[in-house]
């Protein structure tokens, strides 16, 4: 026995002297072995077998978090300090209400100097503001207030950077620290690592911005804008390419992306990542680092590869034939491939974390986009696998309708802007109203006879006659004093109190059952015009403009308001979100106000008029206003009477009406090509639909007919 534990105990000191004599060195690496206090920085371990791992990076690489090009948090808190001295604006503590009190939301440009150098994309800009609806010329009616000089690039390396911008806005003698003044910025900051440095101080400024961080977003306050580029068009723009009965049920690419790949600096983490979920199959992610003046001094072993595939596909093709599209960020938070893709209705994928998107306090983005999270690229394909062809449609949708609503010119950008950044009670609705697309106003919901009301333009200059002379009728009948201009029509009258509108002229006849039948297909279609009397517009390629016609042809595009139900609706628009310019210029040319009321519905709704049957083909005619030379002012028309247009006298020959009808018709194309340019777009959308009652014209009893009185004796 004794033996025995003499024989474990000398086996236990042989093995503690060897484990000690081949290993000692590497047990007093264990802290548990080592006197040393704990540091105040934590270490990285010390391996034991480090000698037997392969040394991927230096331990004390890895003690800086994250892409060492990147700010630290401290760096752009610094930076943000610089550009936010006033981060808790707010429209209550950093606007002046009082400015807007008496004459509404009226914005002033300030004027610009000779040799003050402007970019494009800023003419444009400004260029659409004293285009629209809220400019003023007059500083002392503005309520905002816009910097001539040129702040969208305040990249230091960039040719169009402006220097001195402090200087310059302290000696102007509106600028009150900036207070009820908006700054539009594309560009921020500089290599290496683009902050939000805009170079100047923007004290009490609005700042409309493109690539905006959300945690630098003042909310109710500033405005986040899209990156646009310089060829974006002023007005109208280029339509979706998602239409109507072409949407395949597959298309060849799930998710694709086409662009350049940072091989340094900010924003090259997520592009290098993006070959990871390249398939060739489905899924198609391309990259080349070959840009910039330096890049094969940086280029790795895969640019050589990357750049011939990247040459195999064409991205406009990856764009038409794509359900997906990958948004990745860019040196900054935006990129030009957001819009790209929204006109595309391929549906963005997001990979830019902290970006405000554009609008969003406006716009909900999860209907129309996927927001991803850089960290979690390789999960992306599942995700988008999963979302069901129902929602994708919904998505694709929705891309077109923000597309055309809001971004596809500069137009639509800047007036969207001035309109968030209006004080809340003096906001107007933007157009289109809907997310489809459309204004839709709601159709009346009473199913028994809608309530009536009849009420008189009267823009003559003699007063009206007495109500003696008036006919008597159980209809309350009004008189509204005009101001003899022909958009009064149109003006959103108090007494107007019934959702639909029929505007007859003086010269209109209409039996009643044309009247019931046209009110019942109106309240189907209430966001429609329908009426009675139509044209058409064509493209002239001769002439090189839009053509004029009221000749009878297969398709209509403009329902005359002289026998026709709208709905009321577009009477505040017409006066409140057409500029003035556009009043005065119907008010200037024959049946131009027609036209723009037309043009007007379809530019809302990218919708058709309606067109319902009549017993008697209405024409035209050159004429004064009944009443204004005669003692008897007639028979007022049952609806809204609009004043008859001011033109020359009834003509005595032939040969003065033909010249009077032609100069007519020339005003009218003038008028629709003037609208054209200023739309930047044709509006009208033609059709070929006419509705006709239930057994109108078959071979059956007239007793059977609801309509009897629309069939010709």
């Amino acid at each position: 026995m004794q033996t025995r534990k003499k024989y474990i105990c000398l086996t236990f000191l042989a093995s503690w002297l060897l484990l000690f004599f081949f290993g000692g060195d590497q047990l007093r690496r264990f802290a548990f072995f080592s006197g040393r206090k704990a540091e105040a920085r934590r270490n990285w371990p010390h391996w034991t077998d480090r000698s037997l791992l392969k040394s991927f990076a230096d331990p004390e690489e890895l003690q800086s978090d994250g892409d060492p090009s990147l700010p630290s948090p401290r760096e752009r808190r610094a930076a943000r300090l610089s550009v936010y001295k006033n981060s808790g604006c707010r429209m209550e503590t950093c606007f002046d209400f009082s400015r807007c009190e008496k004459n509404g939301f009226k914005v002033f440009t300030y004027s610009r100097e000779r040799d003050q150098p402007l970019s494009e994309s800023y003419s444009k800009i400004l260029a659409s503001i004293e285009r629209s609806r809220y400019y003023t010329p007059n500083p002392a009616e503005a309520c905002l207030f816009i910097l001539s000089i040129d702040t969208l690039d305040r990249d230091h390396l960039s040719g169009q950077y402006v220097r001195n911008v402090d200087e310059k806005i302290r000696g102007f003698p509106l600028w009150n620290g900036g207070r009820n003044h908006l700054i539009f910025n594309l560009y921020s900051g500089t290599w290496p690592n683009y902050t939000e440095d805009l170079g100047f101080d923007i004290g009490q400024a609005i700042l409309a911005k493109a690539s905006f961080y959300t945690e630098n977003f003042r909310p109710g306050f500033d405005i986040s804008i899209p990156l646009f580029s310089k060829d974006h068009p002023q007005r109208g723009g280029e339509r979706g390419w998602l239409y109507q009965d072409s949407i395949p049920p597959k298309k060849k690419y799930l998710l694709v992306f086409k662009g350049k790949r940072y091989l340094t600096g900010i924003g090259s983490g997520t592009r290098n990542a993006l070959h990871h979920i390249h398939n060739g199959k489905d899924i198609v992610s391309l990259t080349t680092c070959k840009h910039g003046k330096d890049w094969e001094k940086h280029k790795d072993t895969r640019c050589d590869k990357d750049n011939v595939d990247y040459e195999k596909f064409d991205y406009q093709e990856l764009l038409h034939n794509s359900t997906f599209c990958i948004v990745p960020r860019g040196r900054r938070l935006g990129s030009f491939r957001f819009l790209e893709a929204l006109q595309a209705a391929c549906i963005p994928v997001l990979l830019s974390d902290g970006w405000e998107l554009p609008f969003a306090e406006a716009i909900d983005w999860s209907k129309a986009a996927v927001v991803g999270n850089e960290r979690l690229l390789l999960q992306i394909p599942s995700v988008v696998r999963c979302i069901h062809p129902e929602r994708v449609l919904a998505f694709q949708q929705q891309t077109q309708f923000l597309w055309d609503a809001y971004f596809s010119s500069v137009d639509k950008i800047v007036h969207t802007t001035l309109e968030g950044s209006a004080p809340a009670t003096l906001q107007t609705p933007h157009l289109p109203t809907h997310p489809d697309g459309s204004a839709r106003p709601n159709a009346p919901g009473h199913a028994g006879p809608p309530p009536l009301q009849i009420l008189v333009l009267w823009s003559c200059e003699k007063p009206p006659p007495p109500s003696g002379k008036w006919p008597q009728t159980t209809v309350p009948l009004t008189i509204i004093q005009g101001r003899g201009k022909l958009s009064d029509r149109f003006f959103p009258y108090v007494a107007i109190q019934t959702d639909a509108v029929l505007s007859l002229d003086e010269h209109t006849s209409l039996s009643t059952s044309e009247v019931d039948f046209a009110f019942v297909v109106w309240r189907s279609f209430p966001e429609r015009i329908v009426g009675f009397p139509t044209r058409s517009h064509f493209w002239d390629p001769e002439q090189r403009r839009w053509g004029y016609t009221s000749k009878w042809t297969n398709e209509i595009s403009i329902v005359l308001t002289a026998a026709a139900f709208y709905h009321r609706y577009y009477h505040s628009l017409f006066t409140e979100f057409l500029p003035a310019g556009l009043r005065e210029l119907a008010d200037g040319l024959a049946a131009c106000e027609d036209i723009l009321m037309n043009v007007l519905v379809a530019a809302v709704t990218k919708l058709p008029p309606i067109k319902v049957t009549q017993r008697k083909q209405h024409k035209e005619t050159v004429s004064q206003q009944v009443g204004c030379k005669g003692g008897d002012a007639g028979t007022p028309p049952v609806g809204e009477r609009s004043p008859s247009p001011l033109r020359s006298p009834p003509a005595k020959v032939k040969g003065t009406a033909a010249t009077a009808g032609s100069r007519r018709f020339s005003q009218q194309q003038d008028c629709l090509n003037q609208l054209a340019d200023w739309f930047g777009y044709m509006p009208l959308v033609s059709s070929q639909l006419r509705l006709d009652p239930v057994l109108f014209k078959d071979q059956v009893s007239v007793l059977r007919k609801k309509y009897p009185r629309l069939e010709k004796p």
